[in-house]
């Protein structure tokens, strides 16, 4: 058979030009034009919108006995501005890397002013503001063609108003700084072109503002000790000044089965009280979680022509605490409320909705959440120190965005495996707790709400991640 096979090649390459001869003269077709490879270099103008959580820890010595008041400010809510930069793309052994500055600016106008302690008669409130933030970075990435995947760092401003209020016997008095703040910033994100010369992205930021000291005068002078560290989470939009238009290519294809992991941060803004009406004191504050994340998900894509919608289920482990806020006056021989609020797990169930333009999904996200939260309360009275703990589990909603796109590590993965950057915001409702704090009934209540970032892999079973069409 093998020599049948070889002898019947050698008649057919050695016929080949006789038949050649015999055959009508082919007619000339021109060779289609290779499609341009997509460079990132280049002038760009873009805008951008998103929500912005403050994590800004107070520390308030208000008997000025070195301790007192413990707690976090969490300016949140949505803002908008504009941001301009330079990308210069060079080729290297992982592919094209592409370098920038970026300069960005936005409005905010976002405040926090729940945080009071009434007790005995007195009452203290705290306020935190910041009407406008910037920032200059640098950014570095790797393109897969018209998607980037980048980091980002540099210097981060912002215009910062604190405020702080004391009444008692009628009579309150009142403090207020307002001052440009300077610090750093990090983050990443993904940015992904649309068609023409325009690109979307979504990226994380966090925003270290540095620590502030203050001497307020309420009723006595005592020290006011801020942090301010802020988390950003945006969507932008793009205008590339010159180089070459976009031509999305067919939409590929993302019906299907996969299943994938992921990581990221999570930072919590859990409205939170603490009452003793037996005594006239009622506590309103935030309890503050942050920390890392990870877990699994698997989901089923459907597809018609662009649009692409499906079902995804996920669950996460949970590192976030925050066991730096205490209550009550927080002094030596008096009443105090130290707290320890974790979030050791959650997921959710949710829809997606996507747009495929060429390989890259931009997609909207929502659904059913569930997950756990313990709380812990270190409890200081005439009865001594008494640790209460509480946890449950319970429900709620999520809603968020992101970008998936197919996934290539230096030629290592199949065509098969994808990458997503996605934003999460997590509401699991509120939970009351009743107890017995030194002999008179108290109720702690805490509302969960999580701001999520994450970056995940999935692998997709049915098909490759390939044009469609």
């Amino acid at each position: 058979m093998k020599k049948y096979l070889l002898a019947t090649a050698l008649v057919a390459v050695g016929s080949a030009p006789t038949f050649a001869a015999d055959l009508a003269a082919r007619p000339y077709a021109k060779a289609p034009a290779l499609a341009a490879v997509y460079d990132w270099t280049g002038f760009y103008i873009g805008v951008n919108a998103g929500v912005r959580i403050g994590r800004d820890r107070f520390q308030h010595d208000f008997l000025g006995v070195g301790s007192g008041h413990s707690f976090y400010a969490s300016p949140q809510g949505g803002f908008g501005g504009g941001q301009a930069g330079y990308n210069w793309q060079m080729g290297s052994v992982l592919g094209p890397i592409v370098f920038g500055l970026e300069a960005d600016i936005q409005g905010a106008g976002l405040s926090d002013d729940r945080s009071t302690f009434n007790e005995a008669g007195a009452s203290r409130n705290y306020s935190q503001k910041l009407d406008w933030f910037g920032t200059a970075r640098g950014r570095v990435g790797i393109a897969k063609g018209p998607v980037l995947g980048y980091f980002t760092a540099g210097y981060a401003f912002a215009n910062v108003k604190t405020g702080a209020s004391a009444s008692f016997g009628g009579i309150t008095n009142t403090f207020a700084n307002e001052r440009m703040q300077g610090g750093w910033v990090f983050g990443s994100g993904v940015e992904a072109a649309l068609g023409g010369n325009w690109t979307g992205k979504i990226e994380y930021l966090r925003l270290d503002l540095g620590n502030r000291s203050d001497i307020a005068t309420l009723a006595a002078a005592t020290p006011i000790h801020t942090e301010l560290r802020e988390h950003i989470f945006r969507v932008g939009l793009n205008y590339r000044i010159g180089g070459t238009a976009y031509v999305p290519v067919a939409a590929a294809n993302w019906a299907g089965f996969y299943l994938g992991g992921n990581f990221g941060s999570g930072t919590g803004r859990d409205r939170s009280t603490l009452n003793l009406p037996a005594i006239g004191s009622f506590q309103t504050f935030n309890l503050a979680p942050e920390g890392k994340l990870g877990g699994i998900q698997a989901g089923y894509n459907w597809q018609a022509a662009n649009w692409v919608y499906g079902l995804e289920a996920d669950i996460q482990g949970s590192t976030q605490k925050d066991n730096k806020t205490c209550v009550l006056s927080c002094t030596p021989g008096g009443l105090a409320a130290a707290y320890d609020a974790t979030l050791p797990w959650f997921g959710t169930v949710r829809g997606r909705l996507g747009y495929s333009v060429g390989s890259t999904l931009f997609y909207a996200t929502g659904g059913l959440a569930y997950g756990s939260n313990k709380t812990k309360i270190a409890t200081t009275s005439v009865a001594g120190l008494v640790t209460q703990s509480f946890s449950h589990t319970h429900t709620g909603w999520t809603a968020g965005a992101g970008i998936e796109t197919p996934f290539k590590f230096m030629g290592l993965l199949s065509p098969n495996w994808t990458t997503k950057a996605e934003y999460l915001y997590v509401d699991l409702g509120s939970t009351s707790d009743s107890f017995n704090f030194g002999g008179v009934p108290a109720t702690a209540t805490r509302s969960v709400t999580e701001h999520v970032f994450r970056t995940g892999i999935n692998y997709h079973f049915n098909s490759p991640v390939v044009a469609k069409y």
